[in-house]
């Protein structure tokens, strides 16, 4: 009697490892024996540092199809650097990404098949050009966001498309981060690391719909590019846009600048270029 008395309540035990946990807009069932990874959809309320939103399937990259379905993701390490916004945000939303780019693009910029037969001839000039600008940058004190309004100049001698990145970028620049902001949509008032890519790589039409940092990990093409590199890994991504960093960790406090002075080690990142620039 006293064996069959400890099975008896081995098997109780056994049945109270089941609970029922609350996961973004539903719920999940996890059990002693077995484990679910459930995956949320965040917003831009979401602060939860354990849980990545969940990919958006229907994210697409003109041209590529690039729709990945899920991806693997973790909480970026690098968020306690991004000075997330307090509850109460209060910036006002952002405008559709491809507006921001259309509105602010340097007039008589050449077409993207003159630039692609200038290269050669440019490289020289644009190289001294990008030393010459990062020499003028200085970072807040507290981080590396660059001074003045938060936004750089878009020059005239690049392809019209990364003048729109670089336009959509400084539209939400100063922009709070809160983790898993812009996910949902484009139009947000507070943006990620993935978010904020999504929506400058969107005013340049090299986007469809917002990507996490892991789908970003197979944006475009693999290597660098000449103009533009996107750095992505499961947990956090940023890019170099002719040569200037953007990015949210690092930045000097919750409304500096995510163009930043300077570079960061990118090991253990995938680099990724759009075909051609």
């Amino acid at each position: 009697m006293g064996v069959l008395g400890c099975l008896l309540a081995t098997v109780a035990l056994a049945a109270c490892g089941e609970a029922t946990v609350g996961s973004g807009a539903g719920k999940a069932t996890t059990s002693a024996a077995s484990s679910a990874t459930s995956t949320s959809t965040s917003t831009s309320g979401s602060s939860d540092p354990t849980k990545d939103p969940a990919p958006d399937p229907a994210g697409t990259a003109p041209g590529g199809g690039n729709s990945h379905g899920t991806a693997k993701e973790v909480a970026d390490p690098l968020e306690r650097e991004s000075y997330p916004a307090p509850a109460s945000v209060k910036h006002a939303s952002a405008a559709t990404p491809t507006k921001a780019g259309e509105a602010i693009v340097a007039a008589g910029a050449p077409s993207n098949a003159e630039i692609r037969s200038e290269l050669k001839q440019m490289q020289a000039l644009e190289r001294s050009a990008r030393h010459t600008q990062q020499l003028r940058m200085t970072p807040v004190p507290g981080g590396e966001s660059i001074g003045g309004n938060g936004t750089i100049p878009i020059p005239s001698g690049i392809p019209e498309v990364i003048q729109k990145v670089i336009a959509g970028a400084n539209e939400i620049a100063d922009f709070p981060y809160v983790y898993g902001g812009g996910h949902a949509s484009f139009v947000d008032n507070a943006y990620d690391c993935s978010g904020s890519v999504s929506y400058a790589l969107a005013a340049g039409g090299l986007l469809g719909a917002p990507e996490t940092s892991g789908q970003l990990e197979s944006w475009g093409a693999p290597g660098p590019g000449k103009y533009i590199t996107v750095y992505a890994n499961a947990g956090h991504t940023y890019m170099y846009v002719d040569g200037i960093l953007y990015d949210t960790a690092g930045r000097s406090g919750v409304y500096a600048s995510r163009w930043q002075v300077g570079s960061v080690d990118n090991s253990g990142y995938v680099a990724r270029h759009w075909p051609g620039l």
